[in-house]
């Protein structure tokens, strides 16, 4: 099948062109008909309406919906070519792909909100379970406290230990380092070391010992 070239329509930098046939202008848009200029009136294409570039979708679907359609160019001096600027179609080929882009994003909009209430309720249960394997692996943690930990580790996008392929599969290496972290910030001096300008690893093992003190009155 041959496919034949698009209408081209121009949009001249400056608007000093006049339309060969019926003088007018000066010209927004015009159509080079053997070098010579022609409005769209003149050029039978006055009826149709300018959608311009920006929604890929909407272009495509205004473009198939419309018996005749125009591509709308204009010169850029420094790249030395015509670029594309959008499209003319007709008005009624338009109104069906605004309408069919519009349910296209009100099912988008609907599945959105699926896939949000999904992730909350496996964050949830996520949640729960870590917490539970905390409790096992420490026992002596009181379960709120426990709750704190799993939900400061689990939260999404935190690119927390809870977040990681070993967090969400509750390795003890990686929940044990959840609740190390939550010891060493809560319950030892460590942030208040690290804001007189102790180094992080100076202050890691000043507070060792008191970090220790907790994890094991928590794992009897």
């Amino acid at each position: 099948m041959t496919v034949s070239a698009p209408i081209v329509v121009i949009k001249p930098l400056r608007r000093r062109r006049h339309c060969a046939e019926c003088r007018g202008g000066p010209l927004a848009r015009m159509v080079l008909e053997f070098n010579a200029p022609l409005c769209l009136d003149c050029a039978d294409l006055g009826h149709l309406v300018y959608l311009p570039r920006g929604d890929a979708a909407l272009t495509r679907r205004a473009r198939e919906a419309s018996e005749l359609w125009a591509v709308v160019v204009r010169h850029n001096r420094r790249r030395t070519r015509y670029e594309r600027q959008g499209i003319l179609v007709e008005e009624d080929a338009l109104a069906r792909a605004e309408a069919a882009c519009l349910a296209d994003a009100e099912a988008r909009a609907r599945r959105r909100a699926r896939d949000a209430e999904r992730r909350v309720a496996e964050d949830a249960r996520f949640t729960a379970a870590l917490a539970a394997e905390i409790r096992r692996l420490f026992p002596g943690c009181p379960p709120e406290r426990a709750a704190g930990i799993a939900a400061h580790a689990a939260a999404r996008g935190s690119g927390r230990v809870g977040r990681t392929a070993a967090g969400r599969a509750l390795d003890e290496g990686a929940v044990t380092a959840a609740v190390r972290a939550s010891v060493r910030h809560l319950d030892t001096e460590y942030d208040a070391l690290l804001m007189r300008g102790v180094p992080r690893r100076q202050a890691r093992t000043r507070v060792a010992p008191a970090m220790e003190a907790v994890l094991g009155s928590w794992r009897r």
